[in-house]
């Protein structure tokens, strides 16, 4: 083996292999066990980024895991259309080419954008091998694709023809940047600092006046009402009198409506009907005229008056507001920070309005899904238990999205995406919805026929995914929807639930009457050191893949599991990866010394594979340190199962790390090394065998590299460790009693900065042998010359400095010119052992603490508080 681990050596060639022998394919088993989950499929928009690469570590565990476990799995990869996002990088690169989108036919843009995908598409793909996602690529989708196609549309015309897709004029979303509608979802709320205007409406035949407040002047124009609050004494006697509306002269009805608070503001509201979302619910409720003042570049138009017809939001207002102080109409500017509406891909202020669009009924009963609405089923599906959302606390969240959800705007006004499915007879008026390309107008027999331009809401196609991607609606894959679908486990971000998940149980429910997918796992989002959220404005992002090239994908993939916790944020740095470099180096070392030195697999022959893979024959044990590590390996195993199965990676990860670190290497092994030691290589070669097999799915590179130097055959393909029915339970009290041992003596002369050989006396009691039977471990490892036991306390005390662990009480022999010094080392230890008292007995009086924390945490703080309350006993006494 080479004397150091260098992944870019190994990495690409390891991937290939496992391509070439098509270890990412479902294999069939006897107990007709399955798992399949759907990789969220990338935005063919640009390189993966954090998010993506704890996704795909997330995912590829479970699925290590699971094939280990001799499960039939899927993990069936695939990219995303993106349609807004896609078609805006497009129109950015355009520009730099002196180009612009106007100047393209439709299909000469749908090609520009078909190159971008296809380039950023081999870009991804080539990603997620780097960072070791072992996904069945023969099995790859784009929501693109012919075959995706096929679905979309005949999803949109089933809803279509049971009434769940119409067309009608609603207030929208409208971006004013991208030229399209956005969902509610895809609105991001920023707060900005900006003004609040005070502006006199004057009463028609009246000196009166009513002071409005706002933060936009400019949306005046499009004023039909003004209204307050029918328990405002303030303005009881202005009910149905009329306004004046400054500028322009119109005649505005006062009326009294509930939705008016008492507290905001003025009290008294501008009502615009046609560009705000609770005034369009008062509009409609009092019939009111709705007035569109905006064009689609988001400019003001005609309905503004010919003076600011044309001009943009910003300068309008700058003009209004000089126009209301010259004709003594307002009346005072606060400065005040609110928030407003942006679009989640080009972040520009987005600009409610009313706007004819295609719509999903989200309300409407269906007949053959025993008349429920789509809301109805989509809740059901959790409240049901059809669907385990992880954490639980998630389905609070997705419960409260859904009472609120309204109809679902799925048209955009772009170019690159699904093209509505939608004909229109230029001559009768007649609509057609069909898959496939109108020519006849099936009611007039016209030829006069025209498709709709609009496109489908990205979201729209993604919705269909998990059952999409299996072979629906023309099972184009053989039994994969049998048997896959519905999925097992989708695993995805927090951030999307309602983007993406809410809608996937959607069309489920709607199409086959069940949910997607059994489990949701949702991810947190990647924050800094600090827990912020990574982005490029604020220059503390990290790229994934120039991680993996100085450190290694292994090393990226623990460093952003280990701590995590399902649901909550990320928190990676160069330093953690740099860390987890070091146990990756770590791990070689011990091979390296297993492999080369003590040359442990020499005689082990391919065929006895079945022998070290399975459980160890134990009976012949004898030594405390042998007995201590299978014992330790063996609840390794359960734990690290256990967690996995619980879906909770980063504490099966950090259990690993601690017991490869610190256990095997750390003590073991440096046992295994002592001249004095009865060697068991047997037991040696069943231990790293399982180590490499529990660390796999965390860190396959390194695995499946130290494997190969000791088996001619794959550990991807290898079976997950078995557990020993049978174990020395006593084994570990007995060896934390020697650690502990050995770890205060070396802590002790390193406080008095001793390194010479030193004899020591230990006090007997009940455990004594212990130490009689493992004297050669304790004085090699601590650093011993001599070791005596007494029956009391020495006379001679001052020649000796007390040295406390677990129930032992030692003393080590010293020179009377140590002794000022152990006394202000004693003193030190005496405080940090309060001080770290005081902090357990905080923590175990937090109600907080003891309501969240889990039960071992909380176990684990009690021991630890009694091991320190005895400690401190003993050093006193």
């Amino acid at each position: 083996m080479d004397k150091t681990y260098e992944s870019k050596k190994y990495e690409k060639n390891i991937y290939l292999s496992w391509e070439k022998n098509n270890f990412f394919k479902p294999k069939s088993n006897e107990n007709n066990d399955f798992f399949s989950i759907i990789l969220p499929p990338p935005n063919v928009t640009g390189a993966l980024h954090l998010g993506h690469a704890a996704m795909i570590a997330i995912e590829d565990i479970i699925v290590r895991f699971k094939r280990m476990n001799s499960f039939e799995t899927l993990w069936l990869p695939g990219t995303d259309h993106a349609a807004i996002a896609t078609q805006n990088v497009v129109e950015k690169k355009l520009k730099l080419e002196n180009k612009k989108i106007k100047d393209l036919t439709r299909d000469e843009f749908i090609k520009e954008c078909y190159k971008w995908t296809e380039e950023y598409h081999d870009k991804i793909v080539s990603q997620i091998k780097v960072m070791g996602g072992s996904l069945d690529w023969s099995r790859e989708r784009f929501t693109m694709d012919e075959h995706s196609s096929k679905a979309v549309y005949e999803f949109f015309e089933r809803m279509y023809n049971d009434g769940l897709i119409y067309k009608g004029a609603r207030m929208v979303n409208w971006c004013p940047r991208c030229m399209s509608t956005l969902s509610d979802d895809e609105v991001e709320h920023k707060n900005i600092k900006g003004n609040f205007y005070y502006i006199k409406y004057k009463i028609k035949d009246s000196e009166d006046f009513l002071e409005i407040a706002t933060t936009r002047p400019e949306t005046m124009f499009g004023d039909t009402a003004i209204a307050v609050s029918p328990k405002d004494d303030r303005y009881k006697d202005f009910i149905g009198k009329t306004a004046i509306l400054p500028i322009l002269g119109r005649e505005l009805k006062i009326i009294a409506d509930e939705y008016v608070s008492l507290d905001i503001g003025t009290g008294a509201l501008k009502i615009t009907p046609a560009h705000d979302p609770n005034d369009y619910e008062i509009g409609k409720k009092h019939n009111l005229e709705f007035i569109n003042i905006f064009d689609k570049n988001g400019n003001l138009n005609e309905n503004a008056g010919r003076d600011f017809k044309g001009m943009q939001r910003e300068e309008a207002r700058e003009k209004i507001i000089k126009l209301l102080e010259k004709n003594g109409d307002l009346l005072k500017t606060e400065k005040m920070e609110h928030s407003v509406g942006t679009c989640y891909r080009c972040s520009s202020l987005v600009e409610p309005s009313i706007s004819e669009q295609w719509f999903v009924d989200v309300n409407k009963k269906i007949k053959n899904r025993e008349n429920k609405s789509l809301k109805e089923l989509m809740k059901e599906a959790v409240e049901n238990k059809e669907i385990e959302i992880i954490p639980k606390r998630f389905e609070k969240n997705y419960f409260m999205w859904i009472d609120n959800l309204k109809d679902w705007c799925i048209s955009r006004q772009i170019i690159w995406g699904h093209r509505l499915p939608v004909y229109y007879c230029l001559d009768c008026g007649e609509i057609i919805v069909s898959q496939e390309k109108v020519k006849e107008c099936k009611s007039c027999k016209s030829k006069n026929i025209k498709q709709d331009k609009d496109t489908l809401d990205t979201w729209f196609s993604s919705a269909l995914w998990p059952f999409s991607t299996m072979g629906w609606p023309d099972n184009d894959r053989g039994l994969d929807f049998e048997k896959f679908f519905p999925n097992t486990l989708l695993e995805t971000g927090y951030d999307i639930l309602f983007f993406w998940v809410a809608r996937m149980i959607l069309a489920s429910k709607y199409l086959f009457g069940f949910s997607p997918f059994k489990k949701v796992y949702l991810h947190g989002l990647v924050c800094d050191k600090n827990s912020k959220k990574m982005s490029k404005s604020k220059g503390n992002g990290i790229d994934p893949i120039n991680m993996v090239e100085k450190y290694g994908a292994d090393a990226v993939r623990m460093s952003l599991i280990s701590g995590t916790t399902p649901g909550n944020n990320i928190n990676l740095y160069e330093e953690k990866i740099e860390g987890y470099r070091n146990f990756i180096n770590k791990l070689w070392n011990i091979f390296r010394f297993i492999y080369d030195f003590e040359n442990i697999f020499s005689d082990v022959k391919i065929n006895e594979m079945d022998k070290l893979e399975n459980t160890y024959d134990i009976e012949n044990i004898e030594s405390l340190a042998d007995k201590w590590i299978i014992t330790r390996l063996n609840n390794v195993i359960s734990q690290v199962t256990k967690k996995i199965n619980n879906y909770k990676f980063g504490e099966a990860s950090d259990i690993l790390y601690d017991f490869v670190w610190k256990d095997f290497a750390s003590w073991y092994i440096e046992i295994y090394k002592l001249d004095n030691y009865l060697n068991n290589k047997e037991l040696l070669r069943y231990v790293t065998v399982n180590i490499l097999k529990l660390l796999h799915p965390f860190s396959p590179f390194i695995t499946e590299n130290l494997w190969q130097n000791i088996f001619n055959n794959y550990l991807i393909s290898s079976s997950w460790p078995s557990l020993n029915k049978n174990i020395y339970k006593e084994s570990e009290k007995d060896f934390n009693i020697l650690k502990n041992i050995i770890s205060s003596i070396r802590n002790t002369k390193n406080q008095i900065k001793i390194n010479k050989k030193l004899n020591i006396l230990f006090l007997e009691n009940k455990d004594i042998n212990t130490i009689k039977d493992n004297l050669e471990i304790i004085k090699s490892l601590s650093g011993l010359e001599k070791i005596e036991f007494i029956k009391s306390i020495p006379e001679n005390i001052n020649d000796y400095i007390k040295v406390v662990s677990s129930n032992f009480v030692m003393f080590l022999e010293i020179g009377f010119s140590d002794i000022e010094k152990i006394k202000k080392e004693r003193e030190k230890e005496i405080k940090i052992i309060k001080n770290s008292i005081k902090n357990i007995e905080n923590k175990l009086n937090n109600k907080n603490f003891i309501l969240k924390a889990p039960e071992e945490i909380i176990n684990k703080e009690k021991e630890k508080y009694n091991y320190l309350n005895e400690k401190l006993n003993k050093i006193l006494n």
